[in-house]
């Protein structure tokens, strides 16, 4: 993460009164006829770090939990992830795999040895979750594990045996091992991270050392039997395109993939400011941010274009979200936070974008899946143990249709407005249109839509017309709240929760409905 101040204050510039709620017009072409790109699955990743309870009371309780449990997985959480199709999932961090040392966490749990996580709050781990029960969750959930290796504080031997251990069928050490702690057959891990934030936590390196720190440690993690790795390397946070540049020149096609962080976040030294209690200037200042993240990805691109104009590397973004002040009560160093339409918002803008670039991104992954930043799940781990959908988890429900579906182009007319501000390294007004789309065309044959209005307080009459095809029906559904700063919580699980949208016609083979202020849409589109 890159520190800096906010200076700026955050102002929406005034419409005319006569303007304010009443509905205002857009329009959309989708242009079903010209299919770019696939729109990889690996985009709706998720990521579980040891961090807080996202592991310990949000994944895993143990098998002799007085809670509800599926060999030691939280039943309830485990059927939610399930239904949300998680396509891969990220382990074991973050900072947290920069210490992680993966033989402390194999063996008989009783025998494996404790250890304190230094990074988040100091809490201390039993390792009773570890690499067989991160696999197997995978399994279970049929999602692809992503590992983070441990480059700050770990050896190249460490690692390149981890991947012997995970991967290898034969006669080998690490191979047998594993079965003697109860696996026979290896596990499916294809993706690999060769370190994590290798310019802060991971190791505070200079881009230049990294890179050959790289080469090493990927030489000496092999292939083994059928198994091929596809091997990312960490890269930049934000906006420093110098880390970018440096690994391009220095790695190049040594490296399958190269990370990006980015977070939707006030300011890293001081307070970030409350996930609920929150201004509506301060709502359209974080949309603001959040679509920035484009600029910082076109930029990256950019340098990366200059050196693999082929796009045979993947760009990773493999932590992005939302990051406010831990909750009151809750225990510092937890990153414990609530989620409220404005994260769906954040969720849902971000995921249009990143289907945008689908030639480049080929893998993203919100932080984090339960109890941590901006997550899916938020779980009881002392009391009842009740557990709760976030409004994030709905909008990853909401966007399934997309993954793997083929990119369409699309054109957008809509009203904009100005955010004073917004961009972090200037004081320049971001103009934000009102409306942001995204289509693709799923394998089924149909059209799938987003259509999500950023504003408070102006619905949209939106037109959607689609071209190359012919359409025959339409459903829609739609997540939307009352309150910018509505969420779920234990008492109130489903304030926020997805509905059928009502009110679509088609006339003419074009489909017209109101976008409420505030609201997500994705509509399927059935064509002839």
């Amino acid at each position: 993460m890159i520190f800096f101040q906010m200076k700026h204050i955050i102002l929406i510039l005034a419409f005319s009164a006569c303007q304010c709620g009443y509905a205002q017009k857009a329009s959309v072409t989708v242009y079903a006829d010209k299919p770019s790109c696939k729109i990889n699955r690996e985009i709706y990743g998720q990521f579980a770090e040891h961090l807080g309870s996202c592991i310990y009371g949000g994944l895993w309780v143990g098998k002799n939990s007085h809670l509800e449990n599926t060999d030691g997985y939280r039943t309830d959480v485990l059927n939610a992830l399930k239904d949300l199709r998680v396509p891969v999932l990220r382990w074991p961090g973050g900072c947290f795999a920069d210490e992680y040392h993966w033989m402390d966490g194999i063996g008989p749990v009783d025998k494996r040895p404790k250890m304190q996580n230094n990074n988040w709050g100091g809490t201390i781990e039993d390792n009773s979750f570890g690499t067989h029960e991160f696999l197997n969750l995978c399994e279970m959930l049929g999602a692809e594990p992503y590992i983070s290796g441990n480059v700050g504080s770990g050896s190249v031997e460490e690692m390149a045996k981890w991947v012997e251990y995970m991967t290898s069928d034969g006669d080998t050490p690490m191979a047998n091992l594993r079965r003697q702690n109860g696996r026979e057959k290896s596990w499916n891990v294809r993706f690999l991270g060769v370190g994590n934030e290798s310019w802060g936590c991971g190791g505070s390196m200079r881009p230049q050392y990294y890179a050959d720190l790289y080469r090493r440690y990927a030489t000496y993690c092999r292939n083994y039997d059928s198994h091929k790795l596809y091997k990312i390397a960490s890269g930049a946070s934000d906006y420093d395109y110098d880390w970018t540049r440096v690994l391009m020149e220095n790695i190049g096609n040594r490296m399958d993939g190269l990370s990006l962080h980015y977070y939707t976040v006030k300011c890293w030294d001081k307070s970030k400011g409350s996930a609920t209690l929150f201004s509506d200037d301060e709502y359209y200042w974080t949309i603001a941010k959040c679509v920035q993240i484009e600029d910082v990805i076109q930029k990256h691109c950019d340098i990366m274009d200059a050196k693999d104009p082929e796009k045979k590397i993947g760009l990773i973004v493999d932590e992005w979200g939302t990051w406010w002040d831990e909750e009151p009560g809750t225990v510092k160093g937890h990153l414990f936070q609530q989620n409220t339409m404005r994260d769906a918002m954040v969720a849902a803008l971000t995921l249009n974008i990143f289907q945008k670039y689908t030639d480049r991104i080929k893998m993203a992954n919100i932080a984090q899946v339960a109890n941590v930043l901006q997550s899916m799940i938020l779980t009881d781990t002392i009391g009842s143990g009740h557990m709760v959908l976030t409004p994030t988890y709905h909008v990853f429900r909401l966007y399934q249709g997309f993954q793997d579906a083929m990119a369409l182009p699309v054109g957008v007319t809509a009203p904009e407005y100005a955010v004073e501000g917004g961009h972090m390294q200037n004081a320049e007004n971001v103009n934000m249109q009102a409306l942001s789309v995204s289509a693709a065309r799923k394998p089924d044959g149909n059209i799938v839509v987003s259509l999500v209005n950023t504003r408070l307080d102006k619905p949209l009459l939106t037109s959607v017309d689609v071209t190359g095809c012919s359409v025959r029906n339409v459903e829609g559904e739609i997540l939307s709240s009352g309150d910018v700063r509505d969420y779920n919580d234990f008492v109130n699980p489903d304030k926020v929760c997805v509905a059928r949208h009502e009110g679509i016609k088609i006339k003419k083979g074009t489909v017209t409905l109101e976008v409420p202020p505030l609201s997500v849409v994705v509509l399927d589109v059935e064509c002839q």
